[in-house]
């Protein structure tokens, strides 16, 4: 995927800025991504050249300075190529920490599934049903198990996730787990959602989903009749749990209630 890469230096001016030297900052733009760094150095307004982003003059203290930043946007180039080397997504912050030597912390993807899942409870009966939450907390024990036997692994960093992920994804539900096919595609909106907030907070940068195809398949219900239920309803169990059960299915027949709900 290409990048859009840019450096820019600027001066960030206080709301009540009346005259002076203010601070000079440099911007760094990744695919309309920002982050801002602070030079150490100001510079009076009266002396700033907009045009060349550089401070005007040809005074030794000019030069120095001017010098100065030639030399910090260098290292700035030198910190993108060793990232796009190391086959690391490059954003603005990941520029940013790689530049002050910081050592930017993964971002694992159970964690992220636990904090989604979190949010959601704290909201079942507002705007999501009990079974939703279910559903995801299924999403995040499958995962589970999916890790531990692709990876052997307990987590996974979020940046390495990408379209063979995915597919190895679906391939494991199918056969290690047994699941149907629209089970299948069911879940596997659920973990592109998951990925959506992932992409939406610039936590990654290309789409793992981009081009995975999954398809419903129409499926063939039985019909069942009046007649049926009350052939159902009429039959004798040795077992009283049998009949709790029948007796809990025909209330699901009557209200429309889902088994599971009730």
């Amino acid at each position: 995927m290409k990048t859009n890469f840019s450096l820019l230096f600027y001066l960030k001016k206080q709301k009540n800025y009346e005259s002076g030297e203010v601070p000079v900052y440099l911007r760094i733009t990744i695919n309309s991504k920002r982050a801002e760094i602070a030079t150490g150095r100001q510079c009076d307004p009266k002396r700033w050249n907009a045009e060349s982003r550089r401070m005007s003059g040809s005074r030794e203290d000019v030069r120095s300075v001017n010098g100065y930043f030639a030399n910090l946007q260098q290292k700035l180039f030198d910190a993108y190529s060793e990232l796009v080397r190391s086959g690391e997504i490059v954003t603005a912050e990941s520029l940013k920490s790689k530049f002050l030597g910081r050592i930017e912390k993964p971002r694992m993807l159970l964690g992220i599934i636990k904090n989604h899942n979190q949010r959601m409870e704290a909201l079942v009966g507002a705007e999501y049903a009990a079974g939703k939450l279910k559903r995801y907390k299924v999403l995040k024990r499958h995962t589970m198990a999916f890790l531990k036997d692709r990876f052997k692994a307990t987590d996974f960093d979020i940046k390495k996730i990408d379209f063979a992920f995915v597919t190895d994804y679906d391939f494991y539900l199918r056969t290690v787990r047994k699941m149907g096919n629209n089970a299948v595609v069911k879940h596997m909106k659920m973990f592109r959602k998951i990925l959506n907030i992932c992409l939406n907070n610039s936590w990654i940068q290309i789409d793992p989903f981009a081009n995975f195809k999954g398809k419903y398949k129409k499926v063939e219900k039985a019909i069942l009749t009046q007649q049926k239920i009350e052939l159902i309803a009429g039959k004798e169990f040795v077992s009283e749990r049998l009949s709790q059960v029948r007796d809990t299915f025909l209330f699901c027949c009557y209200t429309g209630l889902a088994y599971s709900d009730v």
